[in-house]
C-alpha cells in the first residue's frame, strides 16, 4: 500500500548551494504535560532543480526519495516571492 507523501510549507533561508535550498518549517504544538502551545522549527534541505528559489520565498516542499546524503525533500511550488529577493 502506498503511503501519502508529507507536504510542508516554509521559508527559504539559504540558496547558496547549487540546486539545493534550505527551508525553515515552523509549526506549533501543545506540550504533552503542561498544555502550553510551543513553537518549534526545523530546517530541511530541498531539491530545487531550476535554481529559481530566492532567500525569503515561501515554498511548498514534498517528501521524496533521497536525492543526496542530506536531501530528502523537493520544492514543488513557490507560493509567494519576497519583496527583498526581487532584483
Amino acid at each position: 500500500m502506498r503511503e501519502k507523501k508529507r507536504i510542508r510549507e516554509g521559508v527559504v533561508v539559504s540558496n547558496a548551494m547549487d540546486k539545493t535550498v534550505k527551508v525553515e518549517v515552523a509549526y506549533r504544538r501543545v506540550h504533552p504535560l503542561y498544555g502550553k502551545v510551543v513553537k518549534s522549527r526545523h530546517t530541511l534541505k530541498a531539491h530545487d532543480a531550476q535554481n529559481e528559489c530566492l532567500v525569503g520565498d515561501k515554498v511548498r516542499v514534498v517528501e521524496s526519495k533521497p536525492v543526496s546524503r542530506t536531501k530528502r525533500w523537493r520544492v514543488i511550488q513557490i507560493l509567494e516571492r519576497s519583496e527583498s529577493a526581487e532584483v
